[in-house]
């Protein structure tokens, strides 16, 4: 009764379908993550991942039940190796056909080295970046708070001199008057008072 039952869980159920935009993210050197959807309306209880490595016989058979999570972690990968994964619904009658294969070639790890180094510099030279434009930008605030104390003192020292420029124009026409051309006989560079 034991394998009849086995076999009853382990065969295809026709009402199921397979899982659909079956993707790999999160690569990584030994790791990746196999996200999948499913048809709305599938009585689907767990899902079975296989994943095997390209040109060899051997594979990992993943199986989640109870969950309505639509992704699951492979572990333990080799570097620079192909694999290829299948996804299946599960459901009380049975499992739906295997999605469509999705390969993928998990990274070398100098690779991986390569561009997380690239990505610490990229980040470290967008904090110095961040840093010349604060610094840039304290520096200009600065040269403009100078630039409005000194016309603001500039003024000031204008209306100072405008204020006491009536003063002096009138000073300057009773001098320019007393020293006025020889034209004028009352005034001039040839009159002396002596």
């Amino acid at each position: 009764m034991t394998l009849l039952t086995f076999c009853a869980v382990g065969s295809v159920n026709s009402a199921l379908t397979a899982p659909l935009n079956v993707t790999i993210r999160e690569l990584e050197v030994n790791t990746a993550i196999v996200t999948w959807e499913i048809l709305e309306g599938d009585p689907v209880i767990g899902f079975a991942i296989t994943q095997q490595k390209k040109d060899v016989r051997m594979l990992r058979y993943i199986q989640e039940v109870n969950t309505t999570t639509r992704s699951c972690a492979l572990w333990d990968l080799e570097e620079d190796t192909e694999y290829i994964v299948h996804v299946q619904s599960i459901s009380m009658g049975g499992s739906s056909p295997p999605s469509d294969p999705v390969s993928f070639r998990t990274p070398r790890e100098s690779e991986k080295l390569a561009s997380t180094v690239s990505d610490q510099v990229n980040r470290e030279e967008m904090e110095q970046a961040v840093q010349l434009r604060v610094g840039e930008l304290i520096i200009i605030v600065v040269v403009l708070v100078m630039w409005a104390g000194v016309i603001l003192l500039f003024c000031r020292q204008y209306d100072i001199i405008k204020d006491n420029e009536p003063n002096n124009n009138k000073d300057k026409a009773k001098t320019s008057s007393e020293c006025s051309t020889p034209e004028h006989p009352q005034g001039g560079l040839l009159r002396s008072n002596l």
